[in-house]
């Protein structure tokens, strides 16, 4: 089939006219003899083009195209608007809401050429149609990836806190327990501080204070990262790393004892730069091993 058309008209032998030049073309046609009868098929069998006449009685074509476009289902219906009127009276039907208009007595080519530009203009608007619904489920979707993602980056963000960069991609991965989530390993713990810093804070500006412990926090942060250690918590200048969790390592002990001594030889180079400002200023390191139950504790907002 061509195209499902629609011929309304109240006298009998223009229907059967206009419905046996269709159906010989391939189109299927439905019929109606007024306009409530051709509203009441639109609705219960949604043609794709519309042959109208335009002077029945109880209601024209006029009205009836009114209403059609008044609906939003099928406000983008074709209508031709089949008339004998005088040029003129087409002024009305396109205030209506005509879409072209074809005048009695019917020319066989000019009605066929007709309805075939109006069904493909009717294919071309489905067609977008189509693919503006297809772009707003994508845009839908989109929406949903966005919001995954953000979601993703917010956690990232959070778990950069703990661990390094890679050990974030792994644990977003699935390759890694969540470090946030509650358990219990064997882990070695490493703890620092600098010896001298109590009596240095008391008599230290406080952006000196504050200028020493950016250097040696980004330091032995680094160092941490690097041998993929997790940094627990600061207090002040005191540093707990934990290692062997939530990257296994083989030998954590060692790897500990490594980490440790790549931080005391990189705090001796800080601490010579320090005394040249007159910081009378050390490093200790100390460690512990054994099984521990390793988790996040805190509130919504705010999580250690």
């Amino acid at each position: 089939m061509n195209g499902k058309i629609l011929v309304v008209d109240d006298i009998p032998v223009n229907v059967k006219l206009l419905a046996d030049i269709l159906t010989a073309k391939g189109y299927e046609v439905t019929t109606a003899s007024s306009g409530p009868e051709a509203l009441a098929s639109i609705t219960a069998n949604p043609p794709q083009l519309v042959l109208l006449d335009v002077m029945m009685p109880g209601m024209t074509g006029y009205e009836v195209c009114e209403i059609v476009r008044a609906n939003p289902a099928t406000a983008m219906l074709p209508i031709v608007l089949v008339t004998a009127l005088d040029p003129k009276e087409r002024v009305r039907g396109i205030e209506a809401g005509a879409d072209d208009f074809l005048t009695k007595p019917i020319n066989q080519p000019e009605l066929l050429a007709r309805v075939r530009s109006l069904l493909r203009i009717k294919t071309l608007y489905e067609t977008v149609e189509q693919q503006s619904r297809e772009l707003a489920e994508w845009n839908r979707s989109l929406e949903a990836k966005v919001s995954e993602q953000i979601a993703q980056l917010e956690r990232l963000a959070h778990l950069k806190r703990f661990v390094s960069p890679q050990v974030c991609d792994l644990i977003l991965a699935g390759k890694l327990e969540d470090p946030l989530k509650t358990r219990r390993c064997e882990i070695t713990v490493v703890f620092t501080d600098l010896r001298g810093f109590t009596q240095f804070a008391e008599t230290a500006e406080p952006e000196e204070l504050m200028g020493v412990l950016r250097e040696y926090h980004e330091t032995l942060g680094r160092i941490a990262m690097a041998h993929h250690g997790t940094v627990e918590h600061f207090a002040g200048d005191g540093i707990m790393i934990l290692v062997n969790d939530p990257v296994p390592i083989d030998a954590h002990e060692l790897a500990a004892i490594r980490m440790a001594l790549e931080m005391r030889d990189n705090v001796a180079g800080l601490a010579e730069r320090w005394r040249s400002r007159d910081y009378d200023l050390g490093f200790s390191v100390g460690m512990a091993n054994g099984f521990a139950t390793v988790g996040a504790i805190g509130f919504e907002g705010r999580r250690d």
